[in-house]
């Protein structure tokens, strides 16, 4: 499958890209999948969205699909189909934090 995924900025320059990437995805598409597919096509992120010996999410990455904030999700859950079809992004953002 042929997933969009976007990026925060400070990533799309590490990966030298400007604007969202496509991946060849993997089926059944989950969050794994595509986090597995974009560090195989960028292997410069290894290390940056998840930690590369437990493949947990980093503490100030999140991970959205159709408006949802899915961080929390179990990694192997197929994403929606909005997502699957191409119609929505998957996004990973940089969480703020501050007081």
């Amino acid at each position: 499958m042929r997933i969009q995924v976007a990026l925060p900025t400070h990533l799309r320059t590490l990966a030298g890209v400007s604007g969202p990437v496509q991946l060849d995805v993997v089926e059944p598409v989950s969050q794994r999948a595509v986090l597995d597919a974009l560090e195989a096509a960028y292997p410069m992120l290894r290390g940056t969205i998840r930690d590369p010996a437990t493949k947990q999410r980093r503490a100030f990455v999140r991970f959205f699909a159709c408006g949802e904030d899915l961080s929390d999700e179990p990694l192997d859950r197929p994403l929606p189909d909005e997502v699957v079809t191409g119609k929505q992004p998957y996004r990973v953002i940089g969480a703020m934090a501050g007081g």
